[in-house]
């Protein structure tokens, strides 16, 4: 992971030249990150985020070879590199974001549409936040309703006062913006940030989009507006 007044090293993944070449330029402007290399293929990626050192890996969903998702998988997995995987598709389906969450993939965004989110979510994903575009968070949660395993264990549930239930009833839902669950609720935009904090806290996950899918395989309900 990077430190403070070190540049996030990038790596660029991605079997099409144009693509590379476009995100690289957009990169090479902007303040504090630096383009570690690049790749056209899942298995280059793998070793080159270690021989690069790269903090975080902008990854293609398919391509010849290592798909991006068994890739984001073996990168991850490398307890020692600490490498942060975002994958940046024009590919819209739950079932590869749902994929792209298990093989530890801290973000998934839409090749165009969000184009503007890029740096912002680099710089997220070097500090260990998750993001998943906009454009694809509630479709994903209405897919994980209809498909939900089990609650947990009701002590689990329990373990949430009843205002953490509603800001996670509300992100399970595929309300994300924490202004849009304040005005929900009533309440402060602090309040809902020390709220998911203290959630996350108690449930022992790394980040909101963790919270949003416990929330949905714990059936949490969202709150009357």
């Amino acid at each position: 992971m990077t430190t403070a007044g070190n540049d996030i090293r990038v790596l660029i993944v991605d079997d099409n030249r144009t693509v590379r070449r476009g995100i690289r330029l957009r990169l090479e402007n902007a303040t504090g990150i630096r383009v570690a290399g690049e790749a056209s293929n899942g298995r280059d990626a793998v070793v080159l985020a270690h021989a690069e050192r790269a903090d975080v890996v902008l990854m293609d969903l398919h391509m010849p070879g290592m798909n991006g998702i068994e890739a984001t998988r073996l990168i991850t997995g490398d307890e020692q590199g600490g490498c942060r995987v975002i994958l940046l598709t024009s590919e819209v389906s739950d079932a590869f974001v749902v994929d792209a969450i298990e093989a530890g993939a801290s973000g998934y965004l839409l090749k165009g549409h969000d184009s503007d989110q890029l740096l912002p979510v680099i710089r997220g994903a070097a500090a260990g936040t998750a993001t998943i575009s906009p454009r694809v968070a509630p479709r994903l949660i209405r897919e994980l309703r209809e498909a939900r395993s089990a609650p947990a264990e009701p002590e689990q549930v329990a373990l949430l006062t009843a205002a953490e239930r509603r800001v996670v009833g509300l992100l399970s839902s595929g309300v994300t913006s924490t202004d849009d669950i304040a005005k929900r609720l009533s309440v402060s935009v602090n309040t809902v940030r020390s709220q998911t904090a203290s959630a996350l806290r108690k449930l022992d996950l790394d980040d909101r989009t963790q919270l949003a899918l416990w929330g949905v395989r714990n059936g949490l309900p969202r709150p009357r507006s």
